[in-house]
């Protein structure tokens, strides 16, 4: 089964928080995937940290050596997708990141399940039957 990373879970795994050992499991023994809106958060993650461009930079490089798939699926119908999520989600007045509907959109065209620690975000959208994707918690 593949999986979609999203940004928290890589940075989790980046940072060795709670969560990292199951990133890393899934990195080794499974098909992952991360769109570039999620892996631009974690670079933007970094720098915010204080952290200078090269070892921004590094951090990514890092996940790729591990086998993680970068994709950049912008076509019409990819981000008019993650658009109808993030207005869905907002109309029943729950918080979501446009990164993270990204990474649902790629979840759900790849027919994927999205990795997140992001339970605050993730578990009322599931309550609410607004999550077109299985969802795999790391923590």
């Amino acid at each position: 089964m593949p999986f979609v990373l999203d940004a928290c879970a890589i940075i989790a795994f980046l940072r060795g928080e709670p969560g990292a050992a199951i990133v890393r499991l899934l990195l080794l023994d499974e098909d992952c995937m991360a769109h570039a809106v999620n892996l631009c958060e974690v670079h933007y993650d970094s720098l915010l940290r204080g952290e200078n461009e090269l070892v921004a930079r590094g951090f990514i490089a890092d996940i790729e050596s591990l086998g993680l798939v970068f994709r950049e699926d912008m076509d019409s119908h990819f981000w008019q997708e993650a658009g109808l999520c993030k207005s869905r989600i907002r109309r029943a007045s729950l918080q979501i990141s446009l990164a993270d509907c990204f990474a649902i959109s790629l979840a759900k065209r790849a027919g994927a399940t999205l990795v997140t620690s992001d339970r605050h975000e993730f578990e009322p959208i599931i309550e609410n039957g607004l999550c077109p994707c299985q969802v795999k918690f790391i923590r």
